[in-house]
């Protein structure tokens, strides 16, 4: 297995832990504000080989705590169970990154004692998913199966919701606010505009309205963090 990027110290992407983050190729959303368009393509083949990363992972322990795994989509590739076996045997938690489309794989890796941590994006209410994450037409189901699976509380986890502009608006917040009724953490995160996004024309919301947003979900979510601004 091949790896599209490596960031060799992170204090945010794990929290509570210090961490690297490594970056997979390959994602079945073409979400218009999508940061890391460049993954969405690449060549799973390019990249740096596996036995270099592991080898940095040797070098660093006792250093970092934790390995954060993120894409693109990490659960589309079908080696990253056996990698998350040689990074848990070198003592790292692992944090993996997920947008909820393959549910059953996130299982067997939560069950397997492969992921300490998951982090799932929920990019909208379910009116607005099809739209947000770049489809004509979108099946649901597999993203309600994942949220509640996580929502069981078999793996320490937080959701979050990236928050464009042209993407969200209350009615979007008090859905989610329902959806997710009772999570453990709920994060909103702020859009921000880059030359690398797939739609060019977005714009991130004011920091009064993030504030309203996430007054709007705390009713139903009582740990309600807003992240980017």
């Amino acid at each position: 297995m091949r790896i599209q990027g490596l960031q060799k110290l992170t204090l945010l992407d794990y929290p509570g832990k210090t961490a690297c983050t490594v970056f997979l190729s390959g994602c079945n959303f073409r979400c218009p504000f999508c940061h890391n368009t460049p993954l969405l393509t690449a060549d799973a083949a390019d990249g740096m080989a596996e036995e270099e990363l592991l080898a940095f992972l040797k070098k660093r322990r006792g250093l970092l705590d934790g390995v954060a795994i993120t894409g693109g989509e990490p659960l589309l590739r079908p080696e990253l169970p056996a990698l998350l076996e040689k990074i848990k045997e070198l003592g790292y938690a692992v944090k993996l990154d997920t947008n909820g489309a393959f549910p059953d794989r996130l299982e067997q890796i939560v069950r397997a004692g492969l992921a300490d941590y998951v982090a799932m994006d929920v990019k909208n209410s379910p009116a607005r998913y099809a739209q947000t994450v770049g489809a004509a037409e979108f099946d649901l189901a597999p993203i309600d199966k994942s949220v509640s699976f996580l929502l069981r509380g078999t793996v320490d986890y937080e959701f979050r919701t990236t928050a464009v502009a042209e993407f969200h608006d209350d009615a979007s917040f008090l859905s989610l606010a329902d959806w997710l009724a009772g999570a453990r953490r709920y994060f909103i995160q702020c859009f921000e505009p880059r030359q690398t996004v797939l739609q060019a024309d977005l714009h991130a919301p004011s920091p009064a309205q993030l504030h309203h947003w996430a007054e709007l979900v705390r009713p139903n979510i009582s740990n309600v963090s807003l992240r980017g601004i």
